[in-house]
C-alpha cells in the first residue's frame, strides 16, 4: 500500500485502532485518534491483519486473517478484540490486565502458493525470517506468522511445529499437502514506547 504517511504512522494508526477496539470491548475509557480523508481511504480498503497480545514477554492472544475481505479498519479492529477475548488458548483479557499488555499489529501480503515435488524441494524454498507459512492438507490448516522464525530458525523445524499445529505429526507428510507464503509489515506498541524514552 502506498500511501501519503509513512509505515511508521500506518503502524501507529493501526496499532491505535487496535487498542481502542479491545478497550470499547472491555467497556473501558479510551481516546480516539483524528483521521483525515487519507487515512480513511487507506483504512477503507480490504486488508488483512493478525493481532497478537504479549503479557510479560509470553503470548496472551493471537488472532488473524489470512486474506484481504473486509475493509482494514474493521479486520484490525475485530482481530485484536478476538485475540483479546476469543482465543481459545487463553482465558478472555480482564480489564485490569490492559496496562500490562502490549500490542502487535501483522499486515499481510497476498498469499503466494508455492509450488514443490518434495518435502525437502519445499523447505529449500522457505525464506528464514521473512516467510509467514501457511500449512494444508484437506481439512487440516494451520498458519506461523514470520516472526515465529525467531524460536524456529530451522526450515525443518519450523514445517514440523506448523504441522503440529494442524494437528498432524510432525513427519507427516503427503503429496496433497499445499504451502502458501506471505510477508507481513509489522509494528508494536512497545517499540514506540522505546523511542518515547530515547526521544
Amino acid at each position: 500500500m502506498t500511501d501519503a504517511f509513512d509505515k511508521n504512522e500506518q503502524g501507529k494508526i493501526l496499532l491505535h485502532i487496535a487498542r481502542n477496539a479491545i478497550c470499547r470491548a472491555l467497556r473501558v475509557s479510551y481516546v480516539a485518534m483524528p483521521m483525515d480523508d487519507s487515512h480513511r481511504a487507506w483504512l477503507s480498503r480490504p486488508g488483512a491483519t493478525f493481532v497478537t497480545l504479549t503479557q510479560y514477554d509470553e503470548l496472551r492472544g493471537c488472532i488473524g486473517s489470512l486474506q484481504a475481505c473486509d475493509p482494514l479498519i474493521d479486520d484490525v479492529s475485530n482481530n485484536a478484540v478476538s485475540a483479546a477475548m476469543r482465543d481459545p488458548r487463553f482465558m478472555p483479557l480482564m480489564a485490569d490486565e490492559l496496562d500490562s499488555v502490549n500490542v502487535e499489529v501483522s499486515l499481510l501480503s497476498e498469499l503466494q502458493p508455492l509450488s514443490f515435488a518434495s518435502e525437502a524441494d519445499a523447505l529449500a524454498q522457505l525464506r528464514p525470517e521473512i516467510d509467514g507459512v501457511v500449512f494444508e492438507y484437506g481439512p487440516y490448516r494451520s498458519t506461523f506468522l514470520p516472526q515465529v522464525w525467531e524460536s524456529l530458525p530451522q526450515p525443518s523445524q519450523f514445517l514440523a511445529k506448523l504441522k503440529s499445529k494442524a494437528r498432524l505429526s510432525e513427519d507427516f507428510w503427503d503429496e496433497g499437502v499445499k504451502l502458501s507464503r506471505y510477508t507481513v509489515s509489522k509494528w508494536r506498541e512497545m517499540d514506540y514506547l522505546k523511542e518515547v524514552a530515547h526521544g
